[in-house]
């Protein structure tokens, strides 16, 4: 149960992440607030998550996948760029993420 509170912790983030960019600076309400709703609930399962996972490997996996994911989303929705740089620099989290895994 632990790891299903992690990913759902890592796609209400995301959820607050994605927010953040259509709240356009807190100019409009209705994203403002799901922002604030979505990282608070990000918040709670991962706190509950950490409660049978390891606070290190909960937090990188959170954290990696969600601005991984996040990384994702900017390219495919708000059509940032994906320059050969920036798709490196996603693997190496994505190896990062695994590796801390694998690590224990």
């Amino acid at each position: 149960m632990s790891w299903f509170y992690l990913f759902l912790a890592i796609g209400l983030e995301i959820s607050g992440t994605t927010c953040m960019k259509l709240s356009q600076g807190f100019t409009r309400p209705v994203p403002s607030f799901l922002l604030f709703f979505f990282y608070t609930l990000s918040v709670v399962f991962l706190t509950l998550a950490v409660k049978r996972l390891d606070i290190s490997i909960a937090y990188a996996v959170w954290s990696g996948l969600g601005t991984a994911l996040m990384a994702c989303i900017g390219i495919a929705w708000f059509g940032e760029p994906l320059t050969t740089a920036r798709a490196v620099a996603l693997g190496l989290i994505i190896l990062g993420v695994v590796g801390v895994n694998l690590a224990d």
